[in-house]
């Protein structure tokens, strides 16, 4: 799916020939998305989420993979910050240890769902601003999480909080549509979440859509595999 997944390939499988490992990333039917600010407004109402703050979302697996004690560690760092909003949405193993903290703390500033049907969820984060991605820091092969593919179709930029092994975050920033901080620090994550609150997050959500067209549409991956069949 990426230049590490590739590399890694390589490194652990010496007999394979390097010439027949090649990239098709994940990659979607794009389709042109409208992001209504009467309906980000009434939404936000409807799940009592402040207008003004930077609402930050994540959506998708909450199991081991995304060490959810580490993501909590990061909400109780910025609970009382009103310039800044979670979205947690998801199901997965390791969901009750969020529902367990939410419903203990009640942070003021973090709302969690038990996830919602696809075409649902799509039209639900058209609400939002900011994508978040948490992969545990102490994985050693690299993981490429799909829902990026996501929140670039909603042209949202991308915070991604992971390990050091997945080229994820590389292709975040060099893209110029994220941030990327590794999943082992809550004041680094906190950090990034400071810039994206003071970012021109509009522009950097055009970035996301522009590098989803030029790199990840299904139509890209046809051409790669009827390529390499040729």
């Amino acid at each position: 799916m990426s230049q590490a997944n590739v590399d890694y390939v390589i490194k652990h499988n010496p007999y394979i020939n390097p010439e027949k490992v090649h990239i098709n990333p994940n990659s979607i039917e794009v389709q042109e998305i409208e992001r209504s600010a009467e309906k980000s407004k009434e939404i936000r109402e409807k799940y009592n989420i402040p207008q003004n703050a930077t609402v930050f979302v994540y959506g998708g697996n909450l199991g081991r993979p995304q060490d959810i004690s580490f993501i909590i560690k990061c909400l109780k760092e910025n609970v009382g910050k009103t310039d800044r909003f979670f979205v947690i949405c998801g199901k997965g193993t390791e969901y009750p240890k969020l529902k367990n903290y939410v419903e203990s703390e009640k942070p003021d500033n973090v709302l969690l769902l038990n996830g919602f049907p696809k075409a649902e969820y799509e039209d639900f984060i058209k609400a939002f601003d900011v994508g978040l991605i948490f992969l545990d820091h102490r994985f050693e092969i690299p993981n490429f999480p799909s829902r990026l593919l996501s929140y670039m179709q909603n042209r949202m930029p991308v915070i991604a909080c992971t390990d050091i092994n997945t080229d994820i975050g590389k292709v975040i920033t060099d893209g110029g549509f994220g941030w990327w901080c590794e999943s082992n620090s809550v004041e680094n994550f906190t950090t990034v979440i400071d810039e994206a609150c003071n970012s021109q997050l509009g522009d950097m959500g055009k970035n996301a859509y522009d590098y989803l067209n030029q790199n990840y549409t299904s139509e890209i991956s046809y051409n790669i595999i009827m390529e390499k069949v040729k």
